[in-house]
Order: structure tokens, then sequence, then C-alpha cells
């Protein structure tokens, strides 16, 4: 079939976490999804807010997990602020890096010099994620600002998620030192800023990419920054409640359960829904108020009720006209 949503699109850029992996492990049918996009001849791109690890060993975490993947197609926050400094400061400028090896490394191949306290005379802090910084690295990293250092945030995600739950992602880090210096960071490189999306589609010549995202703050915002499509994969971060309650800017041209929505027709992934019936469900306006009635697939639902609510429904006042509808909306915490 060449009538599904990925055919309409000459670049998928995917997010990672939540979306083609959890930690280490595969999210089931992302295997499936990138094979059948690189048989479709379909150009592949990954971008992640993840600073903890390089290009190379993104790719060869893919391709352990049998998700094919070449250096080449991975934009990571840490390349990409690792990249912005060198632009911005002199060749062998102290850089103070609080985070992974990996993003010490990005700092070291731009030409610049890491290094890890104060005494180290930094003119710029780099933040990005690594599941080993503490206390030490955020003091000095204070320490460093107040001293005059530009503070560069590799990404603001407040959470990563895992298969326990979401964790504390680099934004929660960046919050510690926005709290200590009550000042914001003067930079901010990785998603939502539409970098990492308008490098990707510039290296495989794109025309008109898909962004494929689990999150709203970030994916999507960035998409719709870079002025491009998007698609929300509800297996990460941002739920149904989530996708409701979006503002315009975090508001995505498709929603899906899965990547398995990729295959499937445009038409039934559009977000808000045509009309007031999709499948085995119907939403019934009145007033304030809307009532979901019917049964069938969840995400149709969801879809029929962003139409209700993005035109100013309050999410509170959505009701379950049926049993089905009713353990929907409970389910979701609506």
């Amino acid at each position: 079939m060449s009538d599904h949503l990925a055919a309409g699109y000459d670049l998928c850029v995917f997010d990672l976490d939540g979306v083609v992996f959890l930690i280490d492990t595969p999210i089931p049918g992302a295997v499936e999804a990138v094979e059948r996009l690189r048989t479709d001849r379909t150009a592949i791109a990954y971008a992640t807010n993840n600073a903890s690890r390089r290009a190379a060993d993104v790719a060869a975490l893919l391709n352990g997990m049998g998700v094919s993947a070449a250096p080449a197609e991975v934009s990571t926050s840490a390349g990409a602020a690792a990249a912005l400094l060198a632009e911005r400061l002199p060749a062998g400028a102290n850089v103070l890096v609080v985070g992974a090896e990996a993003l010490r490394a990005e700092v070291r191949d731009a030409g610049l010099n890491p290094v890890d306290s104060l005494a180290g005379e930094p003119v710029a802090v780099v933040q990005g994620y690594g599941p080993e910084v503490g206390w030490k690295e955020l003091a000095e990293a204070s320490l460093a600002v107040r001293a005059g250092a530009v503070w560069f945030a590799t990404n603001t995600d407040r959470t990563l998620p895992s298969p326990r739950g979401p964790l504390p992602g680099n934004g929660s880090l960046v919050a510690v030192l926005r709290t200590a210096l009550d000042r914001d960071p003067d930079v901010v490189v990785g998603k939502p800023q539409p970098g990492l999306f308008h490098t990707a589609a510039a290296q495989a010549s794109a025309r008109k990419p898909l962004v494929i995202g689990d999150r709203l703050d970030t994916d999507i915002e960035g998409a719709v920054g870079a002025g491009m499509d998007s698609l929300l994969v509800l297996t990460g971060v941002s739920g149904p409640a989530d996708l409701l309650v979006a503002a315009p800017e975090r508001r995505p041209t498709y929603v899906a359960a899965d990547l398995s929505g990729l295959f499937r027709p445009a038409s039934g992934a559009v977000v808000p829904a045509d009309g007031d019936t999709v499948g085995g469900w119907r939403v019934e306006r009145d007033g304030d108020r809307a009532i979901l009635h019917g049964s069938g697939e969840p995400v149709d639902a969801l879809r029929l009720l962003c139409g209700v609510t993005w035109s100013g429904v309050p999410v509170h006042a959505v009701e379950a006209g049926s049993g089905a509808a009713g353990e929907l909306l409970t389910g979701w915490g609506v």
C-alpha cells in the first residue's frame, strides 16, 4: 500500500527515549517500523536530547537492539551543544562540563578544553544529562556561572521515560542550578529548539520531513517551531490527558498509539478528527460540555475529544455517555 501516513514524507525523524526504546529495550514494533521504512526507501534520522551518548554510541546501541542506524543519521544535543560552543568561543577555551563522558568528548573534539571545576577558569559551562552527576559537579557549575561563565544547557527535559516510570532528566538538574542561581541558562540547545530537526532535514536533503516523538513539550513543540509535521506516539511521556489540554504550539499533526500508526492511513491519525463520529465513537457537544458515546479504538476517541477541548470545552466538562467511554476517561485520568 502507498496510502499510509509515512508514504507522504521523504524523511522520518525519530526521537529515541519513549519512541524507539526505553533505556536499553526496544519498544515493541520499533524494529519493524524502521525496517519497513528502509524497504520503502524513506530516509531516517534520529534526534535525541539525551546528551549521555555520542552519535556513534547511539547508532551502536540501536543496532544492538536490531534497529538499523548509522552514526551520520544521529543528531544529539551533546554534539549540537559542542558545535555551538565552538562557534561562540575561541579555540582551546576552557569549558566546565557537567554531564557524561560523551559530552566531555564532544567538547574536546570541537577544539575546546573540558575542565571540571572553577579552578580551571572556565569561560563557559555546558550542562547535560549524566547518571553520575551529583552535588559536587553542580556546585562547581554554580560557582563558575556566578563568576561570569556563560551557561549552556543541552536540553531541559524534566524527565526521562523508563520501564519503571519517569525518571529525573536534565531539566530537573538544570532546575537545581536555576534555583541556586535565580536565573535561567543563557542558551538551551536541544528540543524544543528546532536546530536538531533542521540539521537532520538538511543532511537528508529532505523536502517534507515528519517528526515522530513522545513529548509535547520537546518533540512536538520543536517540530511546530521548525515548520514540520509531527506524529505523537503514546509510548512515552505525554499521554491522552496531556494532549487534550495541549497549547497550540504543542499540538501534533497526527497521534497514534505506537509506531504502527506510520503504516495506517493518515486520515485515521490526523488530530483533531474531522466531524463528530469516528469508528465506534461519537462526541456530542452541548454548550460548554461534551459527551463521549460508543466504543472503539482509544486513539479515535482521543482525536474526537481534541476537537472539542481544543475549541473551548474544559477537560473537566467532558462526560461519558457509555460504559466504554467511562472506562476510557477514567483510565486517562480525565
